[in-house]
């Protein structure tokens, strides 16, 4: 005791209110667990650990405020005692306002089995019926009655407690400023949360596993300020049910039903496939179609994966739903696009509940490898939470060291997921996501004996669509890596069982005109989109090269086709090898995109790209073939006004499928 006497009373009193803080929360976890726990589910002590860690940086920020205030001298209720009358109404409000919050979160929890989050001021918009409702479903005003008597109990209680301490004896005659820096430091910690490149995220309770684990974890504080940003994200259900048949007839829904929105599509097989593929997804940073060797790029940057692509199916005109990493990886793994303005929907909590067709590949051991770490973007969010079982594998997993921001190289990531790969006993599904092709550029000094690299001139470098010499450099070392990979997994037994699978996450915006593509790649910024799509097994797929329209939506609809696995299609994906055709003949092969940067939606045909400014109201209607104007007369109207529907019906069905797509128990 006497030890914690010599600690300054100003420290032991905040520390104080922070743990009365941390139990009131707690007691809040508890009592929702009691209360909604379902039946046969075992007690999570990592809920309640990842909990604790969230309560505790709220409880810290309180902490740290009180200690700045209380810096200055007059709002030191130990240097100057009449401070204590403010922190006597402060402490109260503050710790009433907790409650509250909690209790909100309790029946918002009771009324729609998610905790509190930012759509709940939507509820503002039509405040009567809200009210109404609340009045006749919950007991408001006994409600009431008990946050007045707590607010009493808390005035007087930390009234008592703030006069305890400035009754008692300072033994510590110093000024004690290491403990107040200790102090300070201790409470920055918790705040930022964990150790590490990243700060604690709403995403990472998602690492949990399971839905009720990840809303039992979370702070009604921290996921109400994580959605605020999202309180808007919403979709128009009017124009939903509007453009529904429009687009079940688009996708060929089997048995349409407007009043359900029903988009699924199920896909059975009579013959199994004999020995079940391996599946390799890699996801290619900034694979910029116009910049590869497969579009006759006169620097020749990817001689090995344009050999690949002569000897695997080459699909040469397929386009991400938008630019961006985070949209590139979404797209790929859910099977919608990512229409989610200005952030990207993994940085949504109300989104991260996505299905995945990746689930249906039963038997299947699931991997995915990142060089760097998962909480960028939140996009471990998105993948602990909706691929089930997964082995995720990041920088701190792997024997190859950290070379820069992104992790290891890409070197070494395909070549440590290849150790790991060559172990494994069961069918896999495995993603491979690079990062080098990005600032700063980085090749490994361990490489550059092998890698030669190579200098063009500016004049050069700037017509054919890089910046640098180390960008184009990087661009070339991704070719070495995909080299160094294919060589060793071709020494391995499970290459000729194996489909690989190789996409761009997004390409890169070129000003200017580039030979051998229309104008519209540029003009329209079609390069920020158009990508590589390369499905390469030797023993499994005759080459060709494929020149219709596709989308990284597209990507797990065909593989699960390929592998002849039964799954429930409820993306604006296809598959691309149906020559039967689900979707409707009478439609071209489409797809879609959303420039965030410009606000334009669009779709893509083999003969035309419509596009349309959301801003301006500003139409395009631009040839996809050629740099010739489309003549108007009545075919050509015909077909744009049907893009210019599709378009529209394609947004605002992905806006509802981004919040509706959830996985099944």
């Amino acid at each position: 005791m006497l030890f914690l006497q010599r600690i300054p009373k100003l420290i032991r009193w905040i520390v104080s209110v922070v743990l009365i803080l941390l139990v009131t929360m707690t007691l809040s976890r508890l009592i929702i667990y009691w209360t909604f726990n379902p039946p046969g589910k075992a007690f999570s002590g990592s809920a309640f650990i990842m909990g604790f860690r969230y309560d505790a940086r709220v409880g810290c920020i309180v902490g740290l405020a009180m200690m700045l205030l209380c810096a200055i001298p007059i709002l030191n209720p130990f240097k100057n005692f009449k401070a204590a009358h403010l922190w006597n109404i402060l402490v109260p409000a503050i710790f009433i306002i907790l409650v509250f919050v909690l209790a909100i979160d309790y029946y918002h929890f009771d009324y729609l089995h998610q905790r509190l989050n930012a759509t709940v001021l939507n509820y503002l918009e039509d405040a009567g019926i809200s009210f109404t409702m609340m009045w006749q479903s919950y007991p408001l005003v006994k409600i009431c009655l008990a946050v007045l008597f707590l607010l009493l109990l808390a005035r007087f209680g930390f009234g008592k407690l703030l006069a305890g301490y400035q009754q008692q004896d300072s033994f510590y005659k110093r000024k004690g400023i290491g403990l107040y820096i200790i102090s300070f430091l201790t409470f920055a910690m918790f705040i930022f949360g964990k150790i590490g490149q990243f700060p604690l995220r709403w995403s990472d309770a998602y690492t949990l596993s399971d839905d009720f684990k990840a809303n039992l974890a979370l702070n009604p504080f921290q996921s109400f300020i994580s959605t605020l940003n999202f309180r808007n994200a919403a979709y128009d259900i009017k124009k939903v049910r509007a453009f529904y048949p429009l687009m079940a007839d688009y996708l060929g829904v089997h048995n349409p039903d407007s009043s359900q929105l029903n988009f699924k599509r199920v896909n059975s097989f009579t013959e199994p496939a004999n020995a079940k593929p391996n599946i390799v997804l890699v996801i290619c940073e900034s694979f910029s179609a116009y910049k590869s060797s497969m579009y006759n790029n006169p620097l020749n940057t990817t001689p090995y994966f344009n050999n690949m692509s002569k000897n695997g199916v080459f699909f040469d005109r397929c386009f991400t739903p938008a630019y961006g990493t985070a949209r590139g990886v979404w797209a790929t793994i859910t099977g919608v696009p990512d229409v989610e303005s200005p952030k990207t929907a993994s940085r949504n909590p109300n989104a991260v509940d996505q299905n995945t067709i990746i689930n249906n590949f039963l038997g299947y051991t699931n991997y995915y490898f990142l060089g760097g770490s998962a909480t960028w973007a939140n996009i471990r969010g998105l993948l602990t939470n909706n691929i089930k079982n997964l082995k995720l594998y990041e920088e701190q997993d792997y024997a190859a060291s950290k070379i820069d921001v992104w992790g290891i190289s890409d070197k070494n990531l395909f070549l440590e997921s290849n150790n790991i790969l060559r172990q494994e006993t069961n069918p896999f599904f495995a993603i491979i996501q690079t990062a080098d092709n990005h600032r700063p550029y980085t090749i490994p000094e361990e490489d550059k004996a092998l890698f030669k690299q190579v200098q063009f001139s500016s004049d050069s470098l700037k017509r054919f669509g890089f910046e640098s010499n180390e960008e184009m450099n990087a661009f070339r070392y991704t070719d070495f890596g995909f080299q160094t990979f294919m060589e060793a997994a071709k020494k391995e037994a499970y290459f000729k069982n194996t489909i690989f699978v190789f996409v761009g996450d997004h390409g890169i915006r070129y000003n200017g005109t580039l030979d051998h593509f229309p104008k519209s790649w540029t003009e329209q910024g079609l390069t920020c989109e158009h990508v590589p799509l390369l499905f390469y097994a030797p023993g499994i797929l005759k080459s060709q090269r494929i020149r219709d329209v596709c989308s990284q939506v597209d990507i797990l609809p065909t593989l699960a086709s390929l592998v002849k696995t039964p799954y429930t299609n409820n993306t604006l994906g296809r598959n691309l090898f149906d020559t039967a055709s689900a979707v409707n003949s009478k439609t071209e092969k489409l797809a879609f995109v959303i420039d965030h940067d410009v606000k334009t939606i669009g779709l893509i045909s083999n003969k035309y790209y419509y596009l349309k400014n959301l801003k301006t109201g500003k139409i395009d209607f631009v040839s996809m073939t050629g740099n010739e104007t489309i003549p108007a007369n009545t075919e050509t109207d015909s077909i744009k006004n049907h893009l210019h529907r599709l378009t529209e019906a394609y947004f605002e069905t992905a806006k509802y499928l981004l919040l509706n797509n959830k996985k099944k128990p």
